[in-house]
């Protein structure tokens, strides 16, 4: 008797781990970078806990990380991080504020790429988009592989901002002297409700794109720019596990990326942008390129709006 309740209770254990194997998603995180990554996940407050919440990722290195199948959260890649005199574990972008490499509850200190996911959702979909809202620290790449329902389209910001950076929302190294190392929202820069989409300016009709906005929606155009920008932003897939990389190549080979058409409404990438951070022919820096065509896309929005305004 003793041996079958032994038996049956290994046999429940086994099977509770398969179930749990096919029940999760897996995260395979890639580190494209030329320097090393703190990848740090944050669960929501109703989620599961995860296996892991903090890493260092060495270049050319991955991690695949298992997610529960119902957890909702966020991801996110920690730069030029170090312990300092104190012992305490620290980040010049995105630091989570723990004191170690975990982030153990932590969220990214703006700004941050942010990778965002709420899985198996309404009508058993995954929601997933990168965001943008905190500003911006490093390129990454979102890729549903394997799913069975729903758009799964590839979304990301695969352009290094950093260098075209406005020079309101840059962020450099030391006492600003530095290299730029990351790139504000208008939000956190400025503190004010027109671009937080708070007070006064908390629902969609009181709340439009900024010119700031527009910056980061320019160049990385699936990319969440603020925080109304749902209709081209936000992606849904059923059943998929997800390759997240850090610093992709912008032109992403179709290998990566999957053949078929995704049907998104935006491109992954605007190829005028992909080259930011080189000298141009003329001696035009890459930030006055960023403004010519920030101006030149304002510009046609509104001749587009004028034009449907005179047709009606």
């Amino acid at each position: 008797m003793g041996r079958l309740i032994f038996f049956l209770i290994i046999l429940t254990f086994f099977t509770l781990s398969f179930l749990s194997e096919v029940q999760s998603t897996s995260f395979k995180i890639v580190n494209k970078c030329r320097h090393t990554i703190w990848p740090g996940l944050l669960s929501g407050a109703t989620s599961p806990p995860l296996p892991t919440t903090g890493f260092a990722l060495k270049s050319g290195e991955s991690r695949t990380v298992k997610i529960p199948k119902a957890w909702s959260g966020r991801l996110w890649a920690r730069t030029l991080c170090g312990h300092g005199s104190d012992g305490q574990f620290s980040c010049v972008t995105a630091d989570c504020g723990s004191g170690k490499v975990e982030c153990a509850g932590g969220g990214a200190k703006p700004p941050a790429s942010l990778a965002e996911f709420t899985l198996n959702g309404a009508d058993g979909l995954d929601f997933y988009d990168v965001s943008l809202v905190d500003g911006y620290n490093l390129p990454m790449l979102v890729v549903a592989k394997g799913g069975t329902r729903g758009g799964c389209s590839p979304t990301g910001c695969l352009v290094d901002l950093n260098e075209g950076c406005p020079a309101d929302l840059k962020v450099a190294r030391g006492n600003g002297s530095g290299d730029n190392v990351a790139c504000r929202s208008a939000c956190e820069a400025f503190a004010d409700p027109r671009y937080c989409c708070s007070e006064a300016y908390s629902t969609p009709d009181t709340c439009a794109p900024s010119v700031y906005s527009q910056f980061f929606k320019h160049a990385c155009p699936r990319s969440y720019s603020y925080a109304y920008d749902d209709k081209t932003s936000t992606f849904t897939c059923a059943s998929a596990n997800y390759l997240i990389v850090f610093c992709p190549l912008p032109y992403t080979s179709q290998k990566v990326l999957g053949a078929r058409q995704d049907g998104a409404q935006l491109p992954l990438v605007n190829k005028t942008m992909m080259y930011l951070k080189k000298q141009h022919s003329g001696g035009s820096s890459s930030t006055g390129l960023i403004q010519t065509q920030l101006i030149a896309y304002v510009a046609s929005i509104t001749l587009a709006i004028f034009l449907s305004c005179s047709h009606n």
